[in-house]
């Protein structure tokens, strides 16, 4: 499975409109809509990176893609004639987006920006499990801001992959660091030996988590770096050759 991410600092000017023509209609409409143009610029380069993901896999332009939404709201791609199961999941924050992508597997990614404050032990008392709390209790100061980070980007990234929202009750399951692993509770039933998670440092300001589900986790190679930014503004004219994307 492949992990994609751009740091929004690395698009210029001119790359902009190239990267609007990789969305559809509707897309480049809704990205008019923003009222600041951070948030425009974060949707035009989530969605111009996973367009250029797929179309990297199959020759299409990235233009053609559609997608649609679950019940719970998560992107899906709408199938199509000649085209594989391919999962993705798409993921942004301040400065940064990423995409997670595989074959027949739920997914899901979150990427957050490290902010002091941002994520506080009051937080964490109401809405993360039990064993979680009392091991940010017994951290010292200095290392429970990263653990917080990892914690919530974790459980971000599990409740996007089963695509059931808030439905989800945060303390229904919890993680340990290390090694990392899941456990659930009755109210959350589910295996951890079908889940495999994986912990990212992008950048020196940003985290990322991905959650995926599958039959055989230890045997899943993950691909994650940056996305070559001139490949991905080179689609915009004429899309890649079929390319591979790894099934474990």
């Amino acid at each position: 499975m492949d992990i994609r991410w751009l740091t929004i600092d690395r698009i210029g000017p001119d790359d902009w409109p190239i990267l609007e023509r990789m969305l559809d209609a509707e897309e480049r409409e809704r990205a008019g809509r923003f009222r600041f143009e951070r948030d425009r610029d974060t949707y035009v380069a989530a969605h111009a990176l996973v367009r250029g993901m797929l179309s990297g896999l199959v020759r299409r332009h990235p233009s053609e893609w559609r997608f649609a939404a679950s019940a719970h709201g998560k992107p899906e791609l709408v199938p199509g004639a000649a085209v594989p199961p391919l999962y993705f999941n798409i993921s942004h924050t301040r400065g940064l987006v990423a995409v997670a992508m595989t074959m027949e597997n739920d997914v899901g990614l979150d990427v957050e920006t490290l902010e002091a404050g941002r994520l506080s032990m009051d937080l964490a008392s109401r809405f993360f499990a039990a064993t979680e709390v009392d091991y940010l209790h017994q951290l010292p100061a200095e290392r429970r801001q990263e653990a917080l980070f990892a914690f919530w980007t974790l459980k971000e990234a599990y409740i996007k992959a089963v695509g059931l929202g808030l439905s989800v009750p945060l303390d229904a399951f919890s993680f340990v660091l290390d090694p990392l692993a899941i456990s659930f509770s009755p109210r959350q039933p589910d295996s951890p030996a079908n889940w495999l998670f994986r912990r990212f440092a992008p950048s020196p300001v940003h985290v990322m988590a991905l959650a995926l589900r599958h039959s055989e986790p230890q045997r899943v190679r993950v691909n994650a770096h940056p996305a070559p930014l001139n490949l991905l503004l080179a689609q915009s004219d004429q899309a890649e050759g079929p390319g591979n994307i790894s099934r474990r």
